[in-house]
């Protein structure tokens, strides 16, 4: 939650303040930082994990989070308005949150019961996934007919860029995240330690900040950003191929390559999606457009690993199940393997091979998934319309 509101929150405060010209720009050096916070943040976490383990990892995050609240009390002026403590909080839409919230709750249990926990035809996987469709409805409602400035406008969605653009962030969004979390463990499988995996990641994390600045100055330069959305999403999907053909005989270099190509079209994407929501509405528009683009953006990072995991869940126990069932004690033995990824250095005799395969398929079909996902959101950009970027705040340059 905290996360998710200083994205939005900075954006806000930079689109205040800097022309769409020049507001591409602006926002890849934002990315730059993020990129750079992401990839030490990863391998610092890998190095706390393997150090002293998980929760140490989580808690070390806190210092840093309060150098953080203090740096943002000094240094960020709030801008005085009319509105008391009383009606600013009238103003929030609990209930859209709140729907929200509870589709995609629903939406991740019904997904991740499936197989894991129970058949996919159980009552519990049926009925949470019908019940979050229905919460979607209600959403859709309480959006259009009841919130007085609902997190997603659903007027502003009418708008073919601005739909466009959103469904471009979530989609791309998903196939980032699927890459963030399936390829350490890619890596964690052929034998690399939590940190050594981490390490691996920095590519992508230098692929998004390098691609957001760049493709912040073609636009700045040329005023265009429609070919160039749909460019940078090409970039993530042959990574995505590279990917998907990835065995333990794959070269190192060659795979941080790969994961150099999805970071350009996620950097590439965030600034391109950005500017396009943005110019396609007015300025006093601006906040809740924003909104709704990293609504879009949360979502695609929640269903991108929730997909990904089903994926890779199924298809791993569909793998290991098929080779060792009839083997003795498997049964104990394929639910060790798939709680930890240390038991591939406890398996028995003759199971390394068929398990390491198993592995490998389970990891090949969420890449194959994310290939999928890319050319979706390829064919996603191409709806939208370019407008005009201004070179003053006002948009009143001629």
């Amino acid at each position: 939650m905290g996360g998710g509101g200083l994205n939005a929150i900075t954006t806000f405060v930079a689109s205040d303040l800097v022309p769409l010209r020049r507001r591409g720009v602006t926002q890849g050096f934002v990315h730059i930082f993020y990129g750079v916070g992401a990839g030490v943040g990863g391998l610092f976490g890998g190095w706390i994990n393997d150090l002293w383990g998980w929760r140490t990892a989580f808690l070390s995050r806190v210092p840093l989070i309060a150098i953080s609240t203090i740096l943002v009390s000094v240094t960020l002026n709030n801008t005085p308005n009319k509105h008391n403590d009383k009606s600013r909080l009238s103003r929030v839409d609990f209930s859209g949150a709140f729907t929200l919230s509870l589709t995609l709750i629903l939406l991740l249990l019904g997904l991740n019961s499936g197989r894991n926990l129970v058949a996919w035809s159980h009552p519990l996987v049926l009925v949470s996934l019908s019940l979050s469709f229905a919460a979607a409805g209600a959403f859709v409602v309480v959006e259009s007919k009841w919130a007085a400035e609902p997190i997603i406008p659903m007027h502003l969605l009418l708008d073919q860029t601005v739909l466009a653009a959103c469904l471009m962030n979530c989609l791309v969004t998903m196939i980032l995240f699927m890459a963030t979390y399936y390829v350490p463990i890619f890596f964690q499988v052929n034998g690399h330690s939590t940190t050594a995996a981490g390490l691996r990641l920095l590519p992508q994390s230098a692929g998004t900040a390098l691609s957001s600045l760049t493709c912040g100055f073609i636009m700045k330069r040329t005023g265009r950003y429609r070919t160039l959305g749909m460019a940078v999403i090409a970039c993530s999907a042959l990574g995505f191929v590279g990917l998907s053909t990835m065995t333990i005989q794959t070269s190192i270099p060659l795979s941080l390559i790969y994961v150099f190509l999805v970071g350009v079209g996620y950097g590439g994407m965030l600034s391109v999606s950005l500017l396009a929501t943005v110019a396609a509405v007015s300025h006093e528009d601006q906040a809740v457009a924003t909104s709704a683009n990293y609504a879009f953006r949360s979502m695609g990072s929640t269903i991108g690993v929730t997909i990904a995991s089903v994926v890779y869940q199924n298809l791993l126990q569909y793998g290991l199940h098929q080779r060792f069932d009839r083997k003795e004690g498997s049964s104990e033995i394929i639910k060790r393997i798939l709680d930890s990824l240390d038991e591939l250095k406890r398996l028995p005799e003759g199971w390394s091979k068929g398990v390491y395969k198993a592995y490998e398929n389970s990891l090949r079909g969420v890449f194959l998934t994310g290939l999928g996902v890319a050319v979706l959101g390829l064919v996603v950009a191409s709806f939208i319309k370019e407008q005009r970027l201004h070179h003053t705040i006002s948009r009143a340059d001629t």
